[in-house]
């Protein structure tokens, strides 16, 4: 080995590592602290900087376990969880964090707009950078032309949708989606794909846990296969899924002469029965949206959630989207003078005191008409006459004959 050529496993030492995980371990106990289930069983591995992570296994094999635990929903029997260099408990953390969870608990008579300002609001986003986000997300999650309808008239896919939003309000450095592609069409699958790999690319880093192997398959760098809460496999899908006892070559249609030659070539080292010929297909999921970019083109109309498949400017790192506007911004700053909200304040007090003095003119007219009612203190004649007669029937009382 030359000293530029590195292992794989010295390439990964010099990345960031944003999770680790070291001897994970979750017991449930019963009632009465005894143990009941071992949902995950000493776990290790780590999660690195703007890679793309899977978390796969059939159900109950402790995937959502472990993301509850990353997240601090959980708090692990054993083992140690650092996630952004803290522990997940840490509150400055979790505001580094977006989650997608495998239902969407959204308030259902909330609109679209409504929730991403809820959620923006817990994250003390401003409201103008709010609003700002808002409308970039629903145009990147096709959810722009439906944003006054409540969330609780929305498909499941339209909910996975506005759940996207919600998980990338805060523009996270980590992303957990438990099955992000649950209940969307394979036009929303394909979306969600893309811009899983575009959040990728600028560095921002994935967890993944999906049943659909296909979508992982898509965009996973590297996976984790659990089983009875253990990881049973784990490494780089593209060594995980390649043959090595297998050679697959592709060639443009070659003439039948061409190809009996090529075949006469093989057969003096293989035999003939572990040969085999066809014609490459695509999947169905390329065909489906070739057919639906050909709808599209035909400019035919649809009731259902669109989107042009754009990122967000703010995801992108992008401040402005066009120069001009850039140009519009710097202007406005040097153009800006202090002085402006003074002659505001200015203004102000001059109303509240003409306000004070209509006030001040109806208070001294009150006061005379309400002289009169100051003649009822007749209390006092009738508790003088009382005491008269208490003294009358105490000097009886001590006059009589003994």
């Amino acid at each position: 080995m030359t000293l530029n050529e590195q292992t794989p496993q010295q390439k990964e030492t010099e990345k960031e590592v944003v999770v680790s995980v070291r001897g994970l371990t979750k017991i449930f106990k019963d009632f009465w602290g005894r143990p009941k289930a071992k949902a995950v069983d000493n776990v290790d591995f780590d999660v690195y900087k703007g890679e793309v992570f899977g978390l796969l296994g059939p159900n109950g094999s402790g995937k959502t376990t472990t993301i509850k635990m990353l997240l601090g929903l959980l708090n692990p029997t054993k083992g140690r969880i650092e996630v952004l260099g803290h522990s997940p408990k840490h509150v400055a953390t979790k505001s580094r964090i977006g989650y997608l969870p495998e239902e969407s608990y959204l308030y259902r008579y909330l609109d679209s707009r409504e929730t991403l300002d809820f959620f923006g609001n817990l994250f003390q986003i401003s409201s103008q950078e709010r609003k700002k986000r808002t409308e970039q997300l629903l145009e990147m999650v096709g959810l722009a032309g439906v944003w006054n309808r409540p969330i609780g008239e929305f498909s499941k896919g339209m909910q996975r949708r506005i759940g996207l939003a919600q998980a990338l309000i805060n523009d996270p450095d980590l992303v957990i989606l438990d099955e992000p592609t649950s209940g969307l069409d394979p036009i929303g699958c394909r979306e969600m794909k893309d811009l899983i790999l575009a959040l990728a690319k600028r560095g921002k880093t994935i967890i993944l846990s999906s049943h659909l192997l296909a979508d992982v398959e898509d965009v996973c760098d590297r996976v984790v296969i659990y089983y009875g809460g253990r990881i049973q496999a784990m490494g780089p899908l593209k060594e995980l899924l390649s043959n090595r006892d297998a050679i697959r070559i592709t060639a443009p249609v070659l003439p039948k002469e061409t190809l009996k030659k090529v075949i006469e070539i093989i057969r003096q080292d293989v035999n003939e029965d572990k040969i085999k010929i066809d014609n490459p297909t695509q999947n169905l999921e390329s065909y489906f949206l070739d057919v639906v970019k050909k709808a599209k083109q035909q400019a035919l109309e649809t009731s259902g959630a669109t989107s042009e498949n754009v990122i967000a400017a703010y995801l992108r790192g992008e401040a402005e989207t066009s120069p001009q506007e850039k140009t519009e911004k710097l202007l406005e700053r040097l153009t800006y003078k202090p002085e402006t909200p003074k002659v505001e304040v200015e203004k102000k007090p001059e109303q509240e005191v003409k306000v004070d003095e209509s006030k001040l003119a109806t208070l001294t007219t009150t006061p005379a008409k309400q002289e009169p009612q100051q003649t009822a203190p007749p209390p006092q004649p009738e508790s003088e006459v009382d005491l008269k007669k208490a003294d009358e029937k105490l000097s009886n009382f001590l006059n009589k004959p003994k």
